[in-house]
């Protein structure tokens, strides 16, 4: 049944160690493997590669499995993909959003200036930093209409400080994390914004301003990433989830080459 999978994941279980000749046998079925896949690469063994082995055991392609399927081993990965993460809030699932990509428009800058200023007026000193950040605030690059907008402040912890504040623009909390909120609109208006509230002076800021700004420098990824984008919402048009660990191994490759980038000129965060 191994014979099922691409290459390539073949080639990174066996780098992980596991016995090929063993898989989907009663010790090592597909959750197990995908748990050596994750010790051993860490973020780049995604939910991707769990719906792939959970559909080569059974004979079928990743695309063949229900949609009950997924939401089973999106529940069974989520603690281990993100072990900091709490879970959503009540009320603020927004069922049946649009999931698409479009080409690059300028207007998203006036939209996050606008919000900027919003959530500016509203959060005063209590916002360290206001950044555009995202696929929407690269120049040229194709992007589901979102403006993601990262909110630095002091700590992420002291929500009293912060979050009232932010919700006054209309968002609702839909996500805590370690050193990480994540709000949206609510459910009754269009989902045209992420705000996503980090500490001040984190890894979470900098890497995505890293990753922002490489791209807005370099063309040639710039465009390999609106291509890969393009392919994986027509495959992952209706999973959300899968569609974004489906770009970690590209994301992952770029900020590689964005810290070699960062080290030899003179970016700064």
């Amino acid at each position: 049944m191994a014979g099922d999978l691409d290459s390539a994941l073949t080639e990174r279980l066996s780098a992980a160690g596991v016995d090929l000749s063993l898989l989907f046998g009663p010790d090592l079925g597909p959750w197990e493997a995908w748990l050596r896949l994750r010790d051993h690469g860490g973020r780049t063994a995604t939910l991707v590669d769990l719906y792939a082995l959970e559909a080569a055991s059974r004979g079928i392609g990743p695309d063949a499995l229900t949609a009950s399927d997924r939401s089973r081993l999106k529940a069974a990965a989520r603690p281990v993909s993100y072990p900091g993460r709490a879970a959503v809030l009540p009320g603020s699932d927004r069922p049946g959003d649009p999931h698409e990509i479009a080409d690059y428009d300028p207007g998203w800058g006036r939209q996050f200036a606008d919000w900027q200023g919003r959530l500016a007026r509203a959060l005063g000193p209590a916002a360290t930093r206001i950044e555009h950040v995202g696929s929407t605030s690269v120049p040229g690059l194709a992007a589901k209409p979102i403006i993601d907008i990262q909110v630095s402040v002091p700590d992420v912890g002291e929500e009293v400080t912060y979050l009232s504040a932010a919700e006054s623009c209309g968002l609702v909390l839909r996500m805590r994390e370690s050193g990480h909120l994540l709000l949206w609109p609510p459910p009754v208006r269009p989902r045209d914004v992420h705000v996503h509230v980090c500490d001040s002076g984190s890894s979470w800021e900098r890497r995505h301003l890293l990753f922002r700004d490489f791209l807005r420098m370099h063309s040639d990824t710039r465009e390999s990433y609106g291509a890969l984008k393009r392919e994986l919402i027509v495959r992952w048009q209706g999973d959300r989830k899968a569609y974004s660990e489906a770009k970690t191994e590209f994301v992952l490759d770029v900020l590689d080459k964005a810290e070699r980038w960062a080290k030899s000129g003179n970016w700064r965060p």
